[in-house]
């Protein structure tokens, strides 16, 4: 069967395009990967709570649970309430820490599913924080409230300490301290200015190699605190960089969405395993779950060139979703739950479905229509022209 739709080029017209890809291969599940993989998680929004989408947080927690089991049913961990979540772009604090929790209670009933939920500062108010005292109480906060809940931690980068801080030795006093009350290993998380304007200049230096040397040094000082780095900096040399030079106790989760699928399977240079290939914790695994899934487990079984060519076709998709401004990926990440069937809607927590245009979004669809991600073709079309109506494209 052959299915058509008419969709905007990148110029504006208006053309045919018959859909290319095949059914999404099905993942073996029960496979033992050899890789840790996290796909940082959306969330989906209630549109039907009384509310103003850009000013409050409605969320649809039976939605938003059920993708999470969905992931862990794929053999990927889930990276809680994090940017992907819209953490800090609608995602507040006091919803993200019930979503946490929900979270936690919800992997208690699925064998060998695993979490870790994002921590760090966000419920200040920007505008009235001098200090790295008030930065250091704001990560101590957080972390209580979820350690409370047994959960393990990832710390995320902060806008207040980018804000407030003023050399390296501020970031080293501010992460010696939390690093050294952790309970469990955590995971670190450096998070690129393409992705937030607000942390340019993190580590306390806008030289990404002099960056790299403060973060790695706090790493070392506290190796037995640290299961890993996630570093969204989408360029695979710096991250490759980074790698070689970690602690042979402490992995290298990718957070590079534009090259993920060489950055995992490693070039087999260094010293220790952790040097020579990435784990993951990654935006775009949300969207592209199963076949991250099937790949992983190929890869587990020793089938490089089977996990290239599953991968391989997605990292288009990812690099599109990703495209600049970068921070309103989630809006890509939402529409491929909805085109899916994931969720019932194209509605996203703070209005942030508007951050695309229709132009990207057809795109995206083409584009996943290639990697053969598209679950249920007829639903994704029949979704994708509701979409077009709505731009006045019928």
């Amino acid at each position: 069967m052959t299915y058509r739709i008419q969709l905007p080029n990148s110029d504006g017209q208006i053309e045919g395009y018959n859909l290319v890809g095949t059914a999404p291969i099905k993942p073996k599940l029960g496979v033992k990967f050899n890789r840790i993989a996290y796909s940082a998680a959306h969330v989906v929004s209630n549109p039907l709570a009384p509310h103003e989408p850009w000013l409050d947080c409605a969320v649809d927690w039976d939605a938003t649970i059920a993708y999470r089991k969905h992931l862990w049913k794929l053999g990927l961990g889930v990276a809680e309430a994090m940017d992907t979540a819209q953490r800090g772009m609608g995602l507040d604090w006091p919803t993200s820490l019930t979503l946490i929790q929900r979270s936690i209670d919800a992997s208690k009933d699925v064998p060998g599913a695993f979490l870790a939920s994002g921590c760090g500062t966000d419920h200040l108010n920007l505008d009235r924080v001098s200090t790295v005292d008030e930065v250091i109480a704001a990560y101590e906060f957080q972390m209580e409230a979820i350690e409370k809940l047994g959960g393990k931690l990832i710390i995320m980068a902060s806008r207040a300490l980018a804000r407030v801080a003023k050399s390296p030795a501020d970031y080293e006093r501010v992460y010696d301290r939390i690093l050294s009350q952790a309970k469990q290993p955590v995971l670190l998380h450096w998070l690129g200015d393409m992705f937030d304007p607000a942390l340019t200049g993190y580590w306390g230096n806008k030289d990404t190699d002099k960056a790299m040397d403060t973060a790695l040094g706090i790493i070392q000082a506290h190796a037995n605190k640290v299961d890993g780095i996630k570093i969204s900096l989408l360029d695979k040399d710096k991250e490759i960089q980074m790698r070689r030079r970690l602690p042979a106790s402490v992995r290298m989760y990718t957070g590079d969405d534009f090259n993920y699928a060489e950055l995992i399977a490693g070039d087999g240079q260094g010293d220790h395993l952790v040097h020579q290939q990435s784990d993951a914790l990654l935006g775009i695994f949300d969207a592209i779950a199963p076949a991250a899934s099937a790949a992983l487990g190929e890869l587990a079984q020793g089938n490089l060139e089977k996990f290239h060519a599953i991968l391989g076709p997605t990292v288009p998709l990812s690099r599109h979703i990703f495209k600049a401004p970068t921070r309103f990926y989630k809006t890509g990440v939402v529409f491929m739950a909805w085109l899916n069937g994931h969720q019932k809607h194209f509605t996203m927590v703070g209005g942030q479905q508007s951050t695309r245009s229709v132009i990207h979004l057809a795109e995206l669809f083409k584009l996943a229509d290639a990697a053969n991600l598209l679950e249920h073709p007829d639903l994704a079309l029949h979704r994708m022209k509701t979409m077009l109506a709505m731009h006045g494209i019928e």
